[in-house]
């Protein structure tokens, strides 16, 4: 009689396997689906997403990048996606949508090749090829400018708020952003180099976005300590302390045994003075105005008032950085290392009421490294809109002084690297041919995402842009979503720091390939049924694509 065997499992009861072509399946439509999210937000007239999160928070927006983070994303694949998006907020701080929706094409154009039987290795080394040579491409297409190309560098601006909810309002906010940054440009071995954490965004509800201005120092979101303090301080000599003016507990368990009132009078007396030493000490260093990182007892409260000090307490170690840069004091730890040097200098710091709120402006600061935008604006959710639009506005601003080179938008740079890597395919020989040509015909998503946002008909407006350029000094054309023609994106305005594309193609290409490679998905068991994410009990539901109907396997 023959042995009957069991057949062996190294993994856990429960644990999910995916092999081979239904992996890859799987995690390519992960990809794509997140990439389809966020295509309908691309552009000037892309549409806006609602996402409200379990605790019923709002948010209302069409930046790339928030919506992405703000999903409840539980894909494995579809997380490298989000990944692109993360990756170009924080080096270019514009361009994750057009990133994603890049990385979205690469995948599905990878989807067909694979359906052709062409092996993942050949279309992500076809892939690895075309992304090198984009890279070349895209570095011949671009054009210089400099710090002092106001007019470009204003566009650049603007083109990174259209199709925002601040879009209105980018006449204003563009100048303050480019004058923002030029402010905290720093000029080191003949290159600027930008920190846009030295620029502050403090947003107010109330009055309207065109109330919205830059103060040449900082908004302190803290008040007074004391009310017989002076409200302002004119020609501020300011002292920034990183240590408590208050009475030294001992560090260690100590205990004080008093035995007559006297006693208890003289250790009274004796704490008092320790406080006044110190109210005193910061006076003769001929400071006008104290913040300090930590408390203030009230006793040095009332001793800073009667000497017609202005202080603020429990300042948030980041503001004190950027006071630093903006006053040029310097840091204390400790009040009897004090001294006049140590102080910095502003035009006036006054307590202002703004939208209900009691705040610190220190204004009028000479060439401060770190300054202030005040934004205004109706609502919380517009204004949030707002600050996202200057943020990203900020970004491409700091990029393109930082790199010097710039490309036209509206769909021109994809176009000219899709005719221009289709011509570099021709010359390469075997299968990979074949991922360089789907690599150069992913790039017209973005054109044709852009003439379907705005109404217009793709096929028509993808047929005329190839036209215009197959002419050679047609390279700046692209899509005029406004009037629906295509034109010189670079005389209409439309323009862009050349790393948005430069780092859009290199991240959606690295995704892709990786997303590629995988051919084996091993979940371990319960992933998706401990968090609660649905699934029938034979499936591997890692998730729906942020609240997306059904699991990734129920939509294959």
């Amino acid at each position: 009689m023959a042995e009957i065997r069991q057949p062996m499992s190294v993994q856990p009861e429960g644990a999910q396997r995916f092999m081979g072509r239904d992996a890859q399946r799987m995690n390519i439509l992960a990809g794509r689906i997140v990439a389809e999210t966020v295509k309908t937000t691309l552009g000037p007239r892309g549409m806006d997403k609602m996402l409200v999160d379990s605790l019923g928070d709002v948010v209302i927006t069409n930046d790339g990048a928030t919506i992405l983070s703000e999903m409840d994303i539980a894909h494995p694949a579809a997380k490298m996606i989000v990944e692109v998006a993360k990756t170009q907020d924080e080096e270019v701080g514009d361009g994750t949508t057009t990133a994603v929706v890049i990385a979205g094409e690469l995948l599905k154009k990878a989807e067909d090749l694979l359906d052709q039987d062409v092996h993942a290795t050949v279309v992500a080394s076809g892939y690895k090829i075309a992304a090198e040579k984009a890279e070349e491409i895209l570095k011949d297409i671009g054009d210089k400018i400099s710090i002092n190309d106001e007019e470009v560098l204003l566009e650049i601006a603007k083109t990174a708020m259209t199709g925002k909810g601040a879009e209105k309002a980018k006449d204003t906010l563009a100048p303050l952003a480019l004058n923002a940054v030029k402010q905290v440009a720093v000029k080191e071995n003949g290159k600027y180099s930008v920190e846009t954490d030295d620029i502050k965004v403090e947003k107010k509800e109330g009055g309207s976005v065109e109330d919205s201005k830059l103060i040449q120092g900082l908004i302190i979101d803290k008040e007074r300590v004391h009310d017989g303090m002076p409200k302002k301080i004119k020609d501020a000599k300011i002292a920034l302390l990183d240590c408590a003016l208050e009475v030294k507990e001992t560090e260690t368990d100590a205990e004080i045994r008093i035995t007559s009132p006297d006693q208890l009078q003289a250790f009274l007396d004796q704490e008092e003075a320790m406080l006044k030493k110190m109210v005193d000490q910061i006076k003769a260093s001929g400071a006008t105005v104290v913040f300090c990182q930590k408390g203030i007892d009230d006793l040095a409260q009332h001793y800073l008032a009667k000497s017609g000090i202005y202080a603020a307490r429990r300042v948030k170690k980041s503001d004190m950085k950027k006071l630093a840069k903006a006053t040029g004091a310097r840091v204390v730890n400790k009040v009897a290392d004090l001294e006049a040097k140590d102080l910095g200098h502003a035009g006036s710091v006054e307590e202002k009421k703004i939208g209900g709120d009691e705040m610190t402006f220190v204004e009028g600061c000479k060439d401060p490294k770190s300054v202030s935008l005040l934004l205004r604006g109706g609502t919380e959710h517009f204004l949030e809109e707002v600050e996202r639009a200057l943020e990203d506005a900020i970004g491409v601003i700091s990029t393109a002084i930082e790199d010097g080179t710039i490309c036209a938008g509206g769909g021109a740079a994809e176009m000219e690297l899709s005719k221009r890597l289709n011509e570099y395919a021709e010359k390469i020989s075997g299968r990979e041919q074949l991922a360089v040509k789907a690599f150069a015909q992913a790039m017209e998503i973005i054109p044709r995402t852009l003439a379907e946002n705005a109404g217009m008909d793709p096929i028509d407006t993808i047929v005329a842009l190839k036209a215009s350029h197959e002419t050679k000094d047609h390279k700046r054309f692209g899509i005029d979503i406004f009037d629906g023609k295509v034109k010189d994106m670079m005389k209409a305005g439309v323009v862009e720091p050349l790393r948005i594309k430069e780092q859009a193609v290199k991240s959606a290409s690295e995704s892709a390939i990786m997303i590629l490679r995988i051919d084996d998905v091993i979940a371990a068991s319960g992933i998706g049924k401990k968090k609660g994410m649905g699934g029938g009990d034979d499936d591997m539901d890692m998730g729906g694509s942020g609240g997306m109907p059904g699991g990734m396997p129920g939509m294959m």
